[in-house]
Formats: structure tokens, C-alpha cells, sequence
């Protein structure tokens, strides 16, 4: 017993447990979007895919800037249920995603409840359709007014019917 006691002390000190944090991701990280292959990238962190999920509740989804970025404004109650992913990412992908989404100037990361949907028969969920999970999300309080008028959207894709592909602007200012 005492040798099983002082291996586990052993471990845990060489090799501490990892935290993992649930992070949701609706726009340009998604499967299929164009900064996808950042979330996948093992040498900035690790991220493992959990979940289709939605919001529980609606927010505007809206396309914004110059680059065409997706922004999740935080006014939970308007707008749609927007549809995502959810991942399970470690602190220094954490802490890379906060740098890539320039939080907290640009999004803020808060909490949000989300409701988990079937896979897309590939067998990929690990979590329970309809179970309610809360993570992360980089949404936004910073934005002009006139966003509140654009249209919302329950889905992001940058090749979308909305016409409005996003893009990096690499030119100066």
C-alpha cells in the first residue's frame, strides 16, 4: 500500500494532471472555416473535439468589420440560437486562443450554456445529445451600433448565402 501511495505522489508530481477547459467555437475555428487547422494544431496546444452544440439562449450573430468577422454579441435573449462546437482545450491553447481573439480587447471570454446536438453520423460526439454543458465563448461588448442592425445568423460559414466571405485585411493602414 505504501508503494502504491508514494508512485501516485510520484506521478503527480512528474506528471501533473492536465486541466482541460470547454471552449465553444461558432465562427472562422469551425470544421470547415478557414482558421480551423489553428485548433488543430498540436505545437500551439491541445484541443479535442467534444460536440455539436447550440446556445441555450438566442444571440445576435452577426458578420462585422472590414474582414467580415463573425462577432457573438453579448445580448443573450436577442438574435438566434447559434450553432457551434464545443472543444476541450488545455491552458496554453486557452491562453493562445485569448491572444488569437485579442481578449479582452476586441472579445471577452465569458461563460455560456449550451445544448448539446446530435453528431453528424460519424460517430464523433462524446457528449449526451440534449445534455446542457456551460464553456467558454469569445463573444463581445465592444461593438458599434449599427451592428444591431445587421442581420443575425443561427449558423456561421464564411462561404455562406450572406455574401460576406471572411478575409485578413494584411494591408497597412
Amino acid at each position: 500500500m505504501k508503494v502504491f501511495i508514494i508512485l501516485s505522489l510520484v506521478i503527480n508530481v512528474l506528471c501533473p494532471p492536465v486541466y482541460m477547459h470547454h471552449v465553444f467555437i461558432y465562427g472562422t475555428l469551425k470544421k470547415g472555416q478557414p482558421n480551423h487547422s489553428i485548433i488543430t494544431n498540436t505545437t500551439i496546444g491541445q484541443a479535442e473535439f467534444l460536440a455539436y452544440a447550440r446556445t441555450v439562449e438566442p444571440y445576435p450573430l452577426v458578420i462585422a468589420t472590414k474582414n467580415n468577422y463573425p462577432f457573438l454579441l453579448n445580448l443573450p435573449g436577442k438574435g438566434q440560437r447559434v450553432h457551434g462546437e464545443i472543444y476541450s482545450v488545455d491552458q496554453k491553447m486557452l491562453d493562445f486562443l485569448d491572444e488569437f481573439e485579442e481578449c479582452p480587447e476586441l472579445y471577452q471570454r465569458t461563460k455560456v450554456q449550451l445544448e448539446v446536438q446530435d453528431g453528424d453520423d460519424e460517430g464523433e460526439n462524446t457528449l449526451k445529445p440534449g445534455s446542457i454543458e456551460e464553456a467558454f465563448v469569445y463573444s463581445t461588448n465592444k461593438y458599434e451600433p449599427e451592428w444591431l442592425l445587421k442581420p443575425t445568423y443561427d449558423n456561421y460559414d464564411t462561404n455562406g448565402d450572406h455574401g460576406l466571405p471572411y478575409h485578413e485585411d494584411t494591408s497597412p493602414e
